[in-house]
């Protein structure tokens, strides 16, 4: 007997590739070695059960097979029963392979092994070269193979031979919609409360600096959908590494997933007794708990990964420092400045000579010592490292010698170029699960993937040209030897899949010199803004880049204008207002799409929360109370509770009556051009924040019915589709000080440094709009021109306010009516017909043409000629008169 089989837990890889060796062993018996998976099931059930003969293990008489066929694997532990059959006298055995080699793979008289995504791809060859035709079903189901294999050819392990096989498969008619059903199926409601406590449960691990998540569950009873549940988690999550354990019954069942070469999923199955190939792998496990295969796991993946962490890649940088001859309040100053605990003092080499804290700062003040010099006082023993210096050397300095900063020197100048801290240190051994201790829950850990590549999910949302830009601004950076990152709303949308086109771009460096290469390279333009150090690069096409260098943002006074003083990007991501907007992505090619998430800020993005990154964040600057604000209105989150409280105290601090208008006015501007800005104002309104605007602004319900109505006038107006522009934030800051007078709007405007022209055509409009409800208000004008001749003075702004602010119907009607038909109506003679009519030009041109347009809009002409018949009859010439 002639026997074709696979592996256990066949999945749509096997299947094909047993169907695809029947056509090449016609007169060969297909049996599975064990069970198949679910999906595999379902589609077996349907279509494959009356064309294919599969016979059951217990009809095979094992001592009779003579030729084995193996297709997708060659290990004889993945054989289940058929093992037995190894042993026959004389077996020849023919294997059909993808995976790698491992120690204590079966060797045939045959062997078809290449290093292709999926099996079949290896089989469709063979089938090709023979000249084998194909029914559009059998065609339909070896392309699942591959489709299945190489992920819809979205894994690595896909190759050029892969998509021909696929290519050829379609040409013999094989079906994608079929493919597609059970291939890439919907997930059940099962599997996706399964994919839910898995994403619960994941843990990430920081091994030797590689990213890597480990989720876990247990369900009871068997469930073989658990492959399509951790492929579903891997891409949603967008992970490069993950192992997910899966207690059922008592064995566990591990799928091992890997993008990246320096985690190997192969081996690391087949450290449990099971296999597959560097991308993806599975193993059973039987007479170990979870935990001990967790703890097994992360001591394998200690062995097997090799990158190690060294001093340059944890150091802050540029670090600051002072020097020697500074006095001891002035070091004390930039201690506290800057929110560190040790200073390093350097000499004119920016060689470390002593380091000073601020504790012993604040001890030398308080004994009337400030103004000494900084060297009088500053430790003079303490030990340095080399960028290159491991990870072993830094916690033997800070945990061992309780070194609290390590400064980090290059060895060859002994100059200082950074620093590493405890919380540096910390920060790493959080970031790793297996260093902390047991009763450490997983909701205590930070963010699950503080560094991890965003290259894919980059490629998807943003679109060839954008990150062809972004790849370039690396480039440039990289010439430069600076570093370049992407910043701030840009990521924060990336990671919540929203279109945003405003690139934010911070360059640890200098970012003006940055922004004139960029320009260069790209044939833009530059705007600089030395103050700040930055710079806008337009380039063709019209899209531009904000450039700025890393920079640390400090207060002299609570609501004070901001100092800038160049920095890290650590630093400069800490000056920002929220969490959710200090993250950035490295450009530079060697680790381009990296996300940098210094503070966590992926847990707060992915709990809808907004908080700010330090208690003092709105003292120092309240505008960013109305951007949080705006920001929890937009996207649906909610502002985190002790956020609220802050914002609560800077309310009560009056901070509004000290800070800069102008900033002010734009942050409300912001919240007025939102699409919904209502809740917004309502949130205002809750903390506080209207009187700030002015005394008299509440939002009662009168001005509520008034923004109401405003919203309703925009959005039919939006409707109508007219060619003239209406700018919704202006209608609204009408409807929002309707209640207040004139003169007290002018002040309003004038505390708040509202530009001059809007201040004009805020006051404009809304006097325009008052006289002209006054007018509605006694009913409306009986005629069209008397409706032209109220509303004639008035923007689209001021007439959709004037909408929100009349009740009466009648009213409302007359306003529409102008908006769609009057305010278009022209008459369609001019000035050059008066004359050719022999009237001399003058005032009563004027006259003349304003009761030409007032008959047009009573219909009492309705053409050209009628016109000038009008103008004959009602203003005849000398020669028209009649004689008497």
């Amino acid at each position: 007997m002639e026997l074709i089989t696979t592996h256990i837990n066949a999945d749509f890889d096997a299947l094909a590739s047993m169907v695809a060796a029947k056509m090449l062993y016609p007169g060969a018996v297909l049996a599975f070695a064990g069970a198949q998976e679910k999906n595999l099931r379902d589609f077996f059930s349907q279509a494959v059960e009356y064309v294919y003969d599969f016979q059951r293990l217990k009809n095979i008489p094992f001592d009779q097979i003579t030729k084995l066929i193996l297709v997708d694997t060659r290990q004889a532990s993945r054989l289940g029963p058929l093992a037995e059959c190894l042993k026959n006298p004389g077996l020849e055995l023919h294997i059909y392979d993808h995976h790698p080699a491992v120690a204590g793979d079966l060797r045939g008289s045959v062997e078809h092994i290449r290093p292709v995504g999926a099996t079949v791809t290896i089989l469709v060859d063979l089938i090709r070269r023979q000249g084998l035709e194909l029914r559009p079903e059998e065609a339909t189901l070896l392309a699942m193979g591959i489709y299945e294999d190489t992920g819809s050819f979205h894994f690595d392990t896909t190759t050029p031979e892969d998509l021909q096989a696929a290519a050829w498969l379609l040409e013999q008619g094989g079906n994608l919609h079929t493919i597609t059903q059970f291939v890439a199926q919907e997930l059940s409601s099962v599997e996706v409360t399964l994919l839910n406590d898995l994403i619960r449960s994941a843990i990430t691990y920081s091994i030797q600096g590689v990213e890597i998540t480990v989720a876990k569950l247990a369900i009871d009873g068997y469930f073989d959908g658990f492959a399509v549940v951790v492929r579903r988690l891997m891409v949603m999550e967008n992970l490069n590494v993950l192992f997910a354990l899966a207690r059922m019954g008592d064995r566990t069942y591990l799928i091992a997933r890997s993008r990246i070469p320096e985690v190997n999923a192969g081996e690391v199955a087949r450290e449990f007794g099971g296999g597959g190939h560097a991308s993806a792998a599975s193993a059973t496990i039987k007479d170990l708990t979870m935990i001990e295969i967790e703890e097994k796991l992360v001591q394998v993946l200690h062995q097997q990964i090799r990158p190690e962490r060294r001093a340059i890649d944890l150091m802050s940088a540029p670090a600051i420092s002072a020097r020697p001859g500074i006095t001891i309040r002035a070091a004390d100053e930039l201690l506290n400045r800057y929110n560190i605990t040790v200073l390093p003092v350097v000499d004119e080499e920016r060689r470390v000579i002593g380091l000073v804290s601020r504790r012993v700062a604040g001890k030398a003040i308080q004994l009337g010592l400030s103004e000494q010099k900084v060297s009088e006082y500053m430790s003079t023993e303490f030990a340095t490292l080399p960028p290159a210096a491991t990870l072993g050397d830094i916690q033997k300095l800070i945990i061992e010698h309780r070194q609290r900063i390590i400064p980090v020197v290059d060895p060859r100048s002994g100059e200082l170029v950074g620093v590493i801290t405890r919380t540096d240190l910390l920060n790493l051994l959080v970031n790793d699960p297996s260093r902390l201790p047991r009763n450490l829950y997983a909701e205590q850990l930070p963010s699950l993937e503080r560094n991890r590549n965003l290259q894919n999910l980059m490629v998807e949302r943003l679109g060839r040209n954008v990150v062809i830009l972004l790849r370039t601004i690396g480039e440039v950076a990289a010439a430069k030897k600076y570093h370049a990152f992407a910043v701030g709303g840009f990521v924060r949308d990336l990671l919540l899949h929203e279109r945003n086109f405003d690139l934010d771009v911070v360059i640890e460096g200098d970012g003006v010199a940055f922004a004139r290469e960029l320009a260069a390279r790209l044939g833009g333009e530059v705007r600089v803004h030395k103050k700040f150090a930055t710079a806008v690069v337009k380039l063709p096409g019209g899209r531009k880049v904000d450039v700025a260098t890393a920079r640390l943002e400090y207060y002299d006074y609570p609501a004070a204008l901001p100092t800038v003083e160049l920095s890290s990007l650590k630093l400069d991501l800490y000056r920002r207002d929220f969490t959710i907007n200090a993250m950035a992505i490295h450009l530079n090619p060697e680790s381009f799409g990296t996300l940098v998430d210094f503070f966590n800020s992926q847990n707060d993005l992915k709990e809808k929360k907004i908080r700010v990154l330090h208690n003092l964040s709105f003292v120092e600057d309240p505008t960013r109370i109305f951007r949080a604000v705006r920001f929890e209105q937009r996207m649906g989150f909610t502002i985190g509770r002790h956020t609220e409280r802050l914002i609560k105290n800077a309310v009560g601090m009056n901070l509004f009556d000290r800070f800069f208008g102008y900033r002010f006015f734009g942050e409300l501007r912001l919240i007025l051009s939102e699409d919904n800005p209502l809740p917004a104002i309502r949130r205002l309104d809750q903390f506080g924040l209207l009187p700030f605007l002015h005394p008299r602004l509440r939002l009662e319900p009168r001005l509520e019915n008034i923004l109401n109505e405003a919203q309703l006038a925009l959005a039919w107006h939006k409707l109508l589709y007219l060619e003239q522009p209406c700018r919704a934030w202006l209608v609204y800051f009408l409807a929002l000080t309707a209640l207040l007078k004139r003169q007290e709007l002018d002040a309003l405007c004038r505390r708040f440094e509202v530009p001059e022209r809007i201040r004009r055509t805020l006051l404009e409009q809304k006097w325009a709009a008052q006289e002209a409800a006054t007018v509605l208000r006694r009913g409306a004008p009986s005629s069209n021109s008397a409706i032209h001749h109220l509303l004639v003075g008035l923007a689209p702004e001021g007439l959709l306010y004037l909408m929100a602010i009349i009740r009466k119907k009648a009213a409302k009607k007359a306003i529409s009516l102008y908006v769609t038909e009057l305010s278009t109506i022209r008459s369609e003679i001019n000035g050059e017909d008066l004359k050719r009519l022999g009237h001399t030009p003058g005032p009563i041109f004027r006259e003349i043409l304003d009761r030409l347009l007032e008959a047009r809009l009573d219909g009492l002409v309705q053409s050209r000629d009628e016109e000038l018949a009008f103008v004959r009859r009602q203003y005849p010439t000398r020669k028209e008169r009649p004689t008497a």
